[in-house]
């Protein structure tokens, strides 16, 4: 940050900068709590040696003020993930029956919305399609800042809502769906820097246009970048040099194509399979009628407090499921070893 070309490129300078500030303040916070427990320990050393019970009070508080900064830090340790730190992209598509549907789906955005406005992240609808009556068909949202998608991977599923359907005049009990999908946000494809060392260079005689002298020297190359196999070759220009220079953007072309590929494919794969937003899916329900619960079905975390999580406090299904995904992780790494 202190290069004189630092804010050449303001964009990723303006992220540096934020990522940066986010550090100092994670730093301060642990050596706060640091701070907080050492002081507690002389307290406690003071009631055990003196007797004084007046004190206990204050220390039983402080105890559990630390207890909660404690376990809030200890969150971002579950963050395991490549992409965790990144900011993220959530899309919400409204499953089949039409309005009803629709309107849940709008009714997650709000959740979303809010929970990344509790965590004081930048979010902004990128595309949405609105429904005839009422609610979304689908919707992308950008959502900016650190962490956002080690929190929201959680999220990636089909949400089933059991209510009494406002739409209906019957007021009958209605089941709709939707899914949501989250991406990491990716850099940007930058062109790979071509090592001379990953370079093989071949000459040959060419046999192409260009004039006599094209085929009475060795002014065809041959490029061949050994990591990838990616091979390319060159005749058409009057001189070797020409001929190098001309090979080599071709290969500076195949590997920026070979990186997009690669991004496209690392996309998918945290996308995962394609799921139908139907009965059988579901990765969490919200039973709003004839009683109240909100259940994860892959980490069997609930909560009966449902206008809560619809209000946008999920960090309890999100630190359940980052447990649960690490747990699965170990069985799985403990299972190859045997």
């Amino acid at each position: 940050m202190s290069r004189a070309d630092f804010w050449s490129e303001q964009e990723s300078a303006r992220k540096r900068s934020e990522r940066a500030s986010d550090l100092r303040k994670e730093l301060q916070s642990w050596n706060s709590l640091t701070e907080e427990v050492g002081h507690l320990r002389e307290l406690t050393e003071v009631v055990l040696n003196s007797g004084d019970t007046s004190l206990e009070q204050s220390l039983c508080q402080g105890l559990e003020e630390t207890r909660k900064k404690f376990y809030d830090l200890e969150f971002i340790t579950l963050f395991q993930g490549r992409y965790d730190e990144r900011s993220a992209i959530l899309a919400i598509h409204a499953g089949a029956g039409g309005t009803e549907a629709q309107d849940w789906a709008s009714m997650l955005l709000r959740m979303y919305m809010r929970f990344a406005e509790a965590h004081n992240w930048k979010s902004r609808i990128i595309d949405e399609h609105r429904g005839e009556v009422a609610g979304i068909k689908s919707v992308t949202i950008a959502i900016e800042g650190r962490w956002a998608y080690g929190y929201l991977r959680s999220e990636q599923g089909v949400h089933r809502l059991v209510r009494i359907s406002p739409f209906d005049a019957e007021k009958m009990r209605h089941t709709s769906f939707a899914l949501v999908e989250v991406l990491p946000e990716l850099d940007p494809v930058e062109e790979r820097q071509i090592d001379p060392k990953d370079l093989r260079i071949d000459t040959y005689l060419s046999s192409g246009h260009g004039g006599q002298s094209v085929q009475t020297t060795y002014s065809a190359v041959r490029v061949v970048h050994l990591p990838t196999g990616i091979t390319v070759s060159c005749q058409n220009e009057r001189s070797q040099q020409q001929n190098k220079e001309t090979a080599l953007k071709i290969l500076q072309s195949k590997l920026h194509q070979l990186a997009l590929r690669e991004q496209q494919d690392e996309k998918h794969k945290l996308r995962g399979a394609y799921q139908s937003a139907e009965w059988g899916n579901q990765a969490r329900s919200y039973v709003l009628q004839p009683y109240k619960l909100v259940k994860d079905h892959r980490t069997k975390f609930e909560t009966s407090d449902t206008d809560v999580v619809l209000d946008g406090k999920l960090e309890p299904f999100m630190e359940s499921y980052l447990r649960w995904i690490l747990e699965q992780e170990r069985k799985a790494e403990t299972t190859s070893r045997i």
